[in-house]
């Protein structure tokens, strides 16, 4: 049941573009699974090493990299991030009004949820 969830999960952080965010609530809503924002974190938990799915496009709705199992693993994600030209403040946090993908289905003239 969930490896059809997975595979829609992925599909959508294969479309997030080098340089660009998203957060574990949109992925999940882009995925059609609205709410389920801890299920797009299981999915990115659960890939292998080397996976082309380019998981640390995908950060928290404070725009900060969540911590992982493995101590360490949140600075790979950072250092990923920051190659691709995303710059983090002094909180550790991006600016999510900059640097989040706004797919072109998805955009409308007011600004999106904060709580994505």
């Amino acid at each position: 049941m969930s490896e059809g969830r997975y595979a829609r999960i992925y599909a959508v952080v294969r479309r997030i573009p080098r340089g660009r965010v998203a957060t574990y609530g949109q992925v999940a809503e882009l995925a059609g699974l609205v709410g389920h924002a801890r299920q797009v974190g299981y999915a990115l938990h659960a890939l292998s090493a080397g996976t082309a799915v380019p998981w640390h496009r995908v950060v928290n709705a404070a725009g900060s990299c969540s911590l992982r199992t493995l101590p360490g693993a949140e600075l790979e994600q950072r250092l990923r991030l920051e190659q691709e030209g995303v710059r983090f403040d002094a909180r550790g946090r991006v600016p999510l009004a900059r640097v989040r993908w706004r797919p072109a289905a998805l955009r409308s003239p007011r600004a999106p949820s904060a709580a994505t």
